[in-house]
């Protein structure tokens, strides 16, 4: 029992070490992320190839096993791979030793599909690398929808402003929103028509490339000013498409709208979401690994009503789920539980041994055990 008799001989000390233990203790409570999952680093980098049109035999002789041939040999501490291929998409993961240095394994893999790229069919483009975290996921989703807008009109809103914005929060990642019709510029042809003319779609394709071409002009200095100079080889109205030639035969020009109409639209949807019954996007908020959610979620919440002001009207954005409602539902229950435990504790040492001085030691150690415990993690 020699703590004791050092408590008993140096009380002052043992005081200020209790002081210093709810200090420390007070300020972990305040900085620790709080959480349902601890920040957990599992070494795993997706690579996620995609090449519309493909079909998977296609795609999983030219891009995938290309890829993980390659990956062998340039990226290093590689544990396994593993590989789905499906319709002009490939999905390559790559698994790491424990000790694996994750920083170098995804430079190494982004330099190896980078130098693969030069190989592939034309059209191909890099892929996207994904860090795995199985401490990042979606705690917060919002639903945007409205009664007066369109589905296309949605989702360009929720892509092209809410991202961006809600980009910009610290701990938090914003991807790609569900449901909405993605905006294109799309080309219905007629091949009915093209069959009269003799023409294929390549040579729509290559007129439409060749009389839509972004390049420099620079400048012209007239006397003392200096004008910009603009070129009109790229349409500025879509209806201009429709107006473009294709191919002269015999004296007589075809134009694209004699064989396709050019018009605003969208891409084919992959999926719908609906709030309420009306469509709309469906938008998820993941924290990354070592943010607090429950700091991640209300920065969300304090920058929402900010966005809804830029937005047109019409406009209507919900939380269809929280995840920091349960987070804070779970730390009130510890703390219940906690403070029932010393309470319940110090009725029972009062009762059995009827010494108020063991029963408030009791009282002050739990919370200080507590404390230390919080500090020390």
């Amino acid at each position: 029992m020699w703590i004791v008799q050092l408590a008993l001989r140096r009380p002052y000390t043992f005081v200020v070490m209790a002081l210093a233990i709810i200090l420390a203790g007070s300020v972990s409570i305040f900085r620790m992320p709080a959480d349902i999952f601890p920040d957990i680093n599992i070494p795993i980098v997706s690579v996620i190839w995609q090449f519309g049109g493909l079909t998977p035999d296609t795609m999983a002789n030219l891009v995938t096993t290309r890829s993980e041939r390659g990956m062998t040999t340039t990226v290093n501490d590689i544990e396994h791979i593993e590989s789905q291929t499906m319709q002009g998409l490939g999905i390559i993961r790559i698994f790491f030793h424990p000790e694996a240095k994750i920083e170098a394994a995804v430079a190494q893999a982004t330099s190896q599909t980078a130098s693969l790229v030069g190989f592939l069919p034309d059209g191909a483009r890099p892929p996207n690398l994904i860090r795995y975290n199985a401490a990042s996921v979606p705690v917060l989703q919002i639903g945007l929808s409205s009664e007066t807008l369109t589905e296309q009109e949605v989702s360009d809103i929720s892509q092209n402003f809410v991202r961006t914005q809600l980009a910009t929060i610290q701990g938090a990642s914003i991807p790609s929103a569900y449901g909405g019709k993605s905006r294109n510029v799309m080309v219905d042809l007629n091949p009915q028509k093209l069959y009269s003319y003799n023409l294929s779609p390549a040579d729509v394709s290559a007129a439409l490339a060749a009389q839509n071409v972004t390049m420099p002009a620079g400048s012209a200095k007239i006397g003392d000013r200096e004008y910009r100079v603009e070129l009109n080889n790229s349409p500025n109205l879509i209806e201009q498409f429709n107006q473009l030639p294709i191919k002269t035969v015999k004296g007589s020009t075809i134009y694209v709208r004699d064989v396709a109409h050019v018009h605003d639209g969208f891409t084919i949807q992959q999926n719908i979401v609906r709030h309420d019954g009306t469509r709309g996007v469906l938008m998820s908020v993941i924290k990354n690994g070592g943010a607090s959610t429950l700091d991640v979620v209300q920065r969300v919440k304090d920058v929402l009503p900010r966005i809804k002001t830029t937005l047109p009207p019409g406009i209507d954005i919900a939380l269809l789920f929280d995840q920091s409602v349960f987070v804070r539902s779970a730390i009130s229950g510890v703390v219940k539980e906690a403070a029932a435990a010393a309470v319940l504790t110090g009725v029972m040492i009062l009762l059995f041994l009827g010494s108020w001085r063991s029963t408030l030691i009791v009282c002050v150690s739990i919370p200080l055990s507590i404390l230390t415990s919080l500090a020390i993690l």
